[in-house]
């Protein structure tokens, strides 16, 4: 039976995307200096229509069940007028909707509302620091801390499942426990840990290392078990540290590990104590291009929104057709790599990140510079 559990995962990330990201718009109030999207004041003149919104909806919507979710981000999808009645159209089709909003004036209570009398159920909104100051120099807009944390509060209220996204930084890599017991209290359902990938206007952040990244992953296990989920974005060794974290002591402390994780764990413990529940973390093997696709303000496709390979065009190509049938997407569903990822015991389960190996070596389907087995192949 499990073995054709497995058989069936994996032929629904051949066949169908988990999650078809739709950036909405490249417009946003903000100016993040991590922004993948290199967000501007005002939208672009060739941004998908609300006809062509309808299109794409109706492509994905073409699968039948299960329909992957749709998320809708930016730029900040708020800023699209039309973002209520394209939510609602998807929920007519039984196609999930997610949104992922900037933190301006825009999200109000009423939009909020609208949304969710429209069928969205889950939101997510990005904390990238536990102090105001960390927070508030990433987002470039004072005050930008408390409005946040009264947003996550207003998607709790209003009934969304709530997300908080929050991206590792060297700058930041310390406050990840106090962000973790800010998740807590809030009671937000989903912690989703970005790790840093050099591009957009992220191209000049320093990022952590892979030894650090090891010893963030094993904090995140930690994490997950204190009522909320944990998954991360352009990390899937996290999946192969939970695995191994399972394996060897059931979830219990590492052996080997650095000043890094010793300092985060301690932290964790001070703020929340000791706790007995069991690990929240999705071993879903996805990556990019492999249950995941990204569509740009301009229809342009992509394996991810890290990952600015173009794919094709949703005006001229159908995204499905696109997804299932490009060859570099079956290469990376296939774990096709070279060096350490391709020999490695977790190509299925892990797979790297695409999107850190084409910014180091300009090459998708390379080894993942950012995971400790691939530095530690490389000495």
């Amino acid at each position: 039976m499990e073995s054709r559990v497995k058989e069936s995962r994996e032929g629904q990330f051949d066949r169908r995307p988990l999650l078809v990201f739709w950036e909405m718009t490249k417009a946003c109030q903000l100016s993040c200096f991590h922004c993948r999207a290199n967000a501007q004041l005002t939208g672009g003149p060739d941004e998908l229509s609300t006809r062509e919104g309808v299109e794409l909806i109706d492509s994905i919507a073409s699968l039948g069940r299960p329909r992957p979710i749709l998320i809708l981000t930016g730029g900040d999808c708020l800023m699209r007028e039309d973002i209520v009645e394209l939510a609602s159209y998807a929920h007519s089709l039984n196609v999930p909707v997610a949104i992922a909003p900037s933190v301006t004036e825009k999200l109000t209570s009423s939009t909020l509302q609208g949304l969710r009398r429209a069928g969205v159920k889950s939101a997510s909104l990005s904390l990238d620091g536990a102090k105001a100051s960390t927070h508030g120099e990433v987002r470039g807009v004072p005050g930008h801390f408390d409005a946040t944390l009264r947003a996550i509060a207003e998607l709790n209220r209003h009934g969304f499942t709530t997300q908080v996204n929050t991206t590792v930084m060297a700058s930041n890599v310390r406050e990840l426990a106090d962000v973790a017991q800010i998740v807590h209290e809030l009671k937000v359902n989903v912690w989703e840990v970005f790790f840093l990938i050099t591009t957009g206007r992220g191209a000049e952040i320093e990022a952590t290392s892979a030894t650090v990244n090891e010893e963030v992953c094993h904090f995140l296990v930690n994490a997950s078990r204190y009522d909320f989920t944990v998954r991360t974005v352009e990390a899937p060794f996290f999946r192969r540290v939970a695995l191994e974290r399972r394996q060897r002591s059931f979830g219990g402390d590492p052996q080997d590990v650095g000043e890094t994780y010793e300092f985060l764990r301690s932290r964790l413990l001070q703020l929340l104590g000791p706790s007995s529940a069991p690990v929240r973390a999705p071993s879903a093997a996805t990556r990019d291009g492999k249950g995941i696709i990204f569509v740009g303000a301009n229809g342009d496709i992509y394996p991810s929104g890290f990952l600015p390979i173009a794919l094709g065009n949703v005006r001229s190509a159908n995204l499905i057709d696109v997804y299932r049938d490009h060859d570099l997407l079956q290469s990376i569903r296939s774990a096709d790599f070279v060096g350490t990822c391709q020999n490695c015991q977790h190509s299925d389960l892990c797979g790297g990140s695409r999107s850190r190996a084409y910014a180091a070596y300009a090459n998708p389907l390379a080894s993942d510079p950012g995971c400790v087995l691939v530095s530690s192949s490389s000495r």
